[in-house]
């Protein structure tokens, strides 16, 4: 099979060994994938795919079962699948355990689709499973035209959590706006503070989902409400900062680390598990959609993962492989 290589830091489609099969896991013949910011990263070498998992590149995929292991009853040789991934999506086939695979949801293509595991997931996981976000709650979503930034403005919406969003310019915002956000901030015009603690009513917002860490992390905590939660899932702004213990003992609050590629299998089983019983109707009625910016051939996944270098993109930029 040919696969995405990293060649001196070059993006290379070239031919690699099949994965082999195990207990329990899921050989699918991949129609379209979606690229990271995680492949980024891996890519430059600094986020190295947890222990056991492929080298090559691709946290989620789209396609077609060849082939199921011994134990496996979640789906069969033939069906439309989506995957989250640990890694290995930038193939024309990947394995994946089988409690990381649903059918995809009735009515959406292979490149939707293609669209749906790692920000969904992602933003269930941190909104719901790690924040215990409970409805009427007011969230604060940084990145919002992001991936994950628009995956979860949707799924805010069909919780009724009212959110705020801070976005790289004013068309992102407004576009934020149009999928379900209250109101939004061009994060080029200095600290978003001011503006949430407007829109809130001047209590704060009770969750925030971050990508960004250090550089945002004072007007993080001053924004939000007591027993307020912060879920880091990015660190782009910085590792290290400054932390204000007296405001979080002051305010209940809490600050959560959080990490999707590298939890145990059964872990991310129970997420993709979530999204079936939670998510998947509204997908498949159309509530909520894949937010997809270009779809781009996998030979040419350089210019693919120079688009969202370029952070001009909202929502998911695919490689499809065509045969």
């Amino acid at each position: 099979m040919k696969a995405i290589v990293v060649v001196e830091k070059q993006l290379v489609w070239q031919e690699v060994a099949e994965p082999d099969l195990s207990v329990g896991e899921v050989r699918i013949r991949v129609h379209a994938t979606a690229v990271n910011r995680a492949d980024l990263a891996q890519r430059q070498g600094g986020y190295p795919p947890p222990p056991g998992a492929s080298t090559i590149l691709g946290l989620e995929c789209a396609g077609e079962v060849l082939e199921v292991g011994e134990g496996v009853t979640r789906v069969a040789t033939g069906d439309a699948v989506c995957a989250l991934l640990a890694g290995g999506g930038y193939a024309e086939q990947v394995v994946v355990p089988a409690g990381q695979v649903l059918h995809i949801p009735e009515g959406l293509t292979m490149l939707d689709a293609a669209a749906i595991p790692e920000v969904f997931a992602t933003a269930y996981l941190n909104l719901y499973m790690e924040a215990g976000l409970k409805t009427g709650e007011r969230v604060l979503l940084h990145a919002g035209a992001s991936g994950v930034g628009t995956a979860a403005i949707q799924l805010c919406k069909t919780t009724n959590n009212p959110c705020f969003v801070t976005a790289g310019n004013s068309e992102k915002v407004a576009r934020c706006q149009a999928l379900g956000a209250d109101e939004g901030w061009d994060r080029h015009q200095g600290s978003f503070r001011e503006s949430v603690m407007e829109w809130s009513g001047g209590t704060g917002v009770d969750v925030i989902l971050d990508p960004v860490g250090a550089g945002y992390l004072a007007d993080n905590l001053a924004s939000l409400n007591t027993d307020g939660r912060l879920v880091v899932i990015g660190l782009m702004g910085g590792m290290e900062t400054p932390l204000h213990l007296g405001l979080m003992m002051m305010k209940r609050l809490r600050i959560i680390g959080s990490t999707l590629r590298a939890r145990p299998i059964a872990a991310k089983a129970a997420v993709m598990d979530a999204l079936r019983e939670r998510v998947w109707p509204y997908l498949a009625t159309g509530e909520i959609k894949p937010i997809v910016e270009a779809v781009i051939p996998i030979e040419e996944a350089e210019s693919a993962h120079a688009l969202i270098t370029g952070n001009t993109t909202v929502g998911k930029v695919l490689l499809q492989i065509v045969r």
